[in-house]
Parts: C-alpha cells; sequence; structure tokens
C-alpha cells in the first residue's frame, strides 16, 4: 500500500473520531454549563476544555473572553480550529475523496452524505441550544464505524484505520480525565503534586453539584451505565480513574484502546516498525502492572500528562514509518 494511501485511511478515521469526540466533550459542558453556578467558575471549565486540547493560545488571538458563546463558536464552527467539529467532518472527507477508489463506495456516501447535510443540522449560532447537532455529529460517526466494518475487507486498510481511531480514542479519554482534574490557573500553584479529588468544586459542601460533574464525565466517554453495570454502587473518584484507565472491557479505556493498537502494529509489521511495538509494549506492560494506588501516589495529572506524552510520540514515529512524514 501507498504511503499516502495510508496517510489518507489513517487520518480520515482520525478526523471522524476526533470530530466525535469534540461534539461529546462539547454536549457535556454545555448541559453542566446550565446547572445553577457562578459565572467564573463556568468560565473556568470552559477554559479548562480549551486548556486540554492545547487550543488556548488560538482561541485568544480571536476572542477577549471565555464565555460559552464564544467557546462553542470556536469549537464547532471555526475553520481556523483545526480540531473544530465543522474542520474534523470536512478533513475526513476530504481524505475520503483522494482515496475513494480504495475504499468501497458505501463508505464514501456515508462521509460525503454527513458533509452535504452538516449545514441543515449546525445551530443557527453559537447562542442557540446545539445539544440534537451533537447527537447528529455522534450519529454520524457511529453510522461511519458501522459502514466501514460491514462493507471493508479485514486487510491493511481496515487496520490503519482502526490505528487511527484507537490512537485518537485513548488521547480523548486521558484528556477528558485531565480536565476533570486540572486545576485553574491562578490555583496551580496552590495545589499539593499528588491527586487532589476535589480541585474542581465550586463549593466543598456542595456534594450534588460535584455528582453530577462526575455523572457528565462518564456521560461523556458512554460509560455511565457501565460504571452501574460494574460497581453497582456510589460513584467515587477512584472508581472513575480505575474504570476510564484499567477496564480492558471498556471500549474508550486506556487501557483496551493500548491492547488494540499493539494488536495492530503486529498486523501492520514491517521492517520499520520494531520500535514501535517495543514504545507500545513497553506503555502497555506500564498500565498492566499498574493499580489506583500507583496512580494516587504518582498523581493523576502527571500520569495522564506521561500517558499523552507518550501516545504522542507513538503516533509520531507511526506517521515516520507508515504515512507521509508530519513535516511534511
Amino acid at each position: 500500500m501507498l504511503s499516502r494511501t495510508a496517510d489518507c485511511l489513517y487520518w480520515m478515521a482520525r478526523y471522524t473520531e476526533r470530530a466525535e469526540n469534540t461534539a461529546r466533550m462539547l454536549d457535556v459542558a454545555y448541559q453542566t454549563s446550565l446547572m445553577p453556578q457562578p459565572l467564573e467558575f463556568m468560565q473556568q471549565s470552559w477554559r479548562k476544555l480549551l486548556n486540554v486540547s492545547l487550543l488556548e493560545a488560538l482561541f485568544e488571538k480571536k476572542y477577549t473572553s471565555y464565555s460559552r458563546e464564544n467557546i462553542l463558536e470556536f469549537m464547532i464552527f471555526d475553520a481556523e480550529n483545526t480540531s473544530s467539529i465543522v474542520s474534523c467532518l470536512n478533513a475526513a472527507r476530504v481524505n475520503a475523496r483522494i482515496i475513494r477508489g480504495k475504499i468501497p463506495s458505501e463508505v464514501w456516501e456515508t462521509q460525503n452524505l454527513t458533509w452535504l447535510n452538516l449545514h441543515e443540522f449546525l445551530p443557527e449560532s453559537s447562542a442557540h441550544d446545539p445539544s440534537a447537532f451533537f447527537e447528529w455529529v455522534k450519529y454520524r460517526c457511529h453510522l461511519f464505524r458501522g459502514v466501514v466494518f460491514g462493507t471493508m475487507l479485514t486487510n491493511e486498510a481496515l487496520h490503519f484505520m482502526e490505528f487511527g481511531t484507537y490512537l485518537e480514542r485513548s488521547d480523548n479519554t486521558a484528556r477528558i480525565l485531565k480536565a476533570k482534574y486540572l486545576a485553574p490557573p491562578d490555583q496551580s500553584q496552590q495545589q499539593s503534586q499528588s491527586l487532589q479529588l476535589n480541585v474542581t468544586k465550586i463549593d466543598h459542601a456542595n456534594d450534588t453539584f460535584d455528582f453530577y460533574h462526575w455523572v457528565s464525565l462518564l456521560r461523556s466517554v458512554s460509560a455511565f451505565e457501565i460504571f452501574r453495570q460494574t460497581y453497582s454502587d456510589q460513584i467515587t473518584p477512584d472508581r472513575i480513574v480505575e474504570l476510564l484507565v484499567f477496564n480492558n472491557q471498556l471500549p474508550r479505556s486506556l487501557i483496551k484502546c493500548i491492547d488494540q493498537i499493539l494488536m495492530l502494529v503486529h498486523l501492520l509489521k514491517n521492517n520499520k516498525s520494531k520500535e514501535i511495538e517495543r514504545l507500545i509494549g513497553k506503555l502497555k506492560s506500564e498500565l498492566d502492572y499498574s493499580n489506583i494506588e500507583d496512580i494516587n501516589s504518582e498523581g493523576l495529572d502527571q500520569f495522564i500528562q506521561r500517558f499523552l506524552e507518550k501516545i504522542n510520540h507513538i503516533a509520531d514515529e507511526f506517521s515516520s514509518a507508515y504515512l507521509i512524514p508530519l513535516s511534511a
């Protein structure tokens, strides 16, 4: 397979997954913002969403306040933001169009129809309720993956798409966890280096408010019902972290994504893949032989930051070995 073909397959899958993940995060953030809370706290919550996506600098060039309307405008519509939903769906379609002769017609038609129908479902402005639009984006991304697995041969083309999907998914789950625990910039010096389970509470006595934030985190990765099935007990931070990091039956957990990535790189093995296998195997071993106590000892923020650095290094090595180099 040509590198440019593999590159388009990989990025088509990554951008589709990113569009869905962005819709999930924004939907949960929007629903949470409707709860009674101080304006300052709500703006800090929206700012954290940009912070973990490394988009603060770009946002500040265009907007003066971290209001809900500005964030939604930036993360849904902004063409200069390559992680906005519109940009991701456009990029996924462009990559599909380039290789439309290499993928089943149903896959191309699904991507193309998503783009053609996009403007019918976009909210008229960032001031309008975007919930229905987020649901539509999630539905179209689910439909795309269903069509892919229902029509494509189980060959290299599918493996490259799956690799991109699980790489993007693991990165997103890690960033969602980081967003929940991240302290606002003006408080960062006051937080200890160990895991602090209450850094995002507006009121330490307001357990109900904090409970809904934990529920929203689970819903953002479609894990609320799974949590109830697994624990059937009180929602606690430790159990949420344990579920999203170590449960290898959860489709969006870190360990599940890494297991799938390791399996896929074995299927795509070539004379340049040994270093990638080593990096993924090392990360998998670290997750296999760690537990929630180890994370608490190190601090979740440090653990997630190390994971993000490693997964991005793996992505860079994979691009160098199989795809068009990122520098190009």
